[in-house]
């Protein structure tokens, strides 16, 4: 996948479009976005004393509905590979993600 914990990306699709965050998980095919995609759940009082309340939190988004925000260009782009040092990652090579638009590392 291309898309990383920590990477600012916007969102391309539903109630939240056009706006970004970073993202703060990743797990299979899917994303969570701090601040996007919020949903309410109801949450039942553990202990003694303690009141139920409705809580607002981030729910997990498709990665097909988000796309990377470069750092340098500041434009939402597409992501792609690109190999430094040696041709093979296994000998001391690097594989680093670079910006469609303007090749700088992302």
């Amino acid at each position: 996948m291309n898309i990383r914990k920590g990477d600012n990306v916007i969102m391309l699709t539903g109630k939240d479009r056009g706006k970004d965050g970073k993202v703060l998980g990743v797990l299979d095919d899917r994303v969570v976005i701090e601040g996007l995609n919020m949903i309410k759940r109801h949450q039942r009082a553990r202990k003694q004393g303690q009141k139920g309340q409705i809580i607002t939190k981030e729910r997990s988004v498709d990665v097909s509905n988000v796309q990377v925000i470069c750092p340098k260009c500041g434009k939402p782009t597409r992501i792609g590979h690109q190999m430094i040092g040696n041709a093979d990652a296994s000998a001391g090579g690097k594989k680093i993600r670079i910006c469609k638009k303007c090749n700088n590392e992302i």
